[in-house]
């Protein structure tokens, strides 16, 4: 009796310690930023390669460019999918809806070389910088399947955004991010 006394301080001690912890982390996905319309056409057919990132990049957590070679990883601020996964599909959707072509997918959605033509990104930059505009900073080709090698295009935009009063709420941000593929794609679909 007296043993079960001597461990009831350190039952009740564990039984605090060993709580479940609740998770405050927040996901966010890219979407498309360019209206939605019905597709009706077959072509272009465009496969759309996973974009190469910068390593710092490339990682679950949200990364915020602070200063000039200083960058803030969020713990609480991820995102859903792999980023170059994330990417890759946006700008497929967005292409879609600009040119109206059933057959503009990532390129793992495709079996068989059913396409023509492949976009080639390598992102040079991609997050926040000074608080209130997304940086994008690119090269990319649409390298057609049968054909000479072509040379990448560079491609920057600055979307400025308004960051919410809340510190936490990354959505003001995220919807940059969203418009800065958008201009991206209406680019690339120029060249469809």
């Amino acid at each position: 009796m007296k043993a079960l006394l001597c461990l009831l301080p350190f039952l009740l001690f564990s039984c605090n310690v060993l709580q479940p912890v609740k998770d405050t982390s927040v996901t966010y996905l890219l979407d498309p930023a360019i209206p939605d319309r019905t597709p009706s056409a077959s072509t272009p057919a465009v496969a759309i390669n996973r974009p190469s990132l910068p390593s710092y990049l490339d990682r679950q957590q949200i990364v915020t460019r602070v200063k000039a070679g200083e960058l803030k990883m969020s713990s609480y601020h991820l995102w859903a999918e792999p980023l170059d996964t994330g990417i890759a599909r946006v700008v497929s959707m967005n292409l879609t809806r600009l040119t109206g072509s059933t057959n503009i997918q990532p390129i793992n959605n495709f079996v068989t070389l059913e396409y023509t033509s492949l976009v080639e990104l390598r992102i040079s930059q991609f997050e926040p910088a000074d608080g209130d505009r997304v940086v994008l900073a690119c090269t990319w080709k649409v390298q057609p399947v049968h054909g000479r090698p072509l040379q990448p295009r560079n491609f920057r935009t600055e979307v400025p955004f308004t960051p919410s009063a809340d510190k936490l709420d990354l959505a003001p941000r995220i919807a940059a991010m969203n418009e800065a593929l958008a201009r991206l794609s209406r680019v690339i679909g120029g060249s469809l």
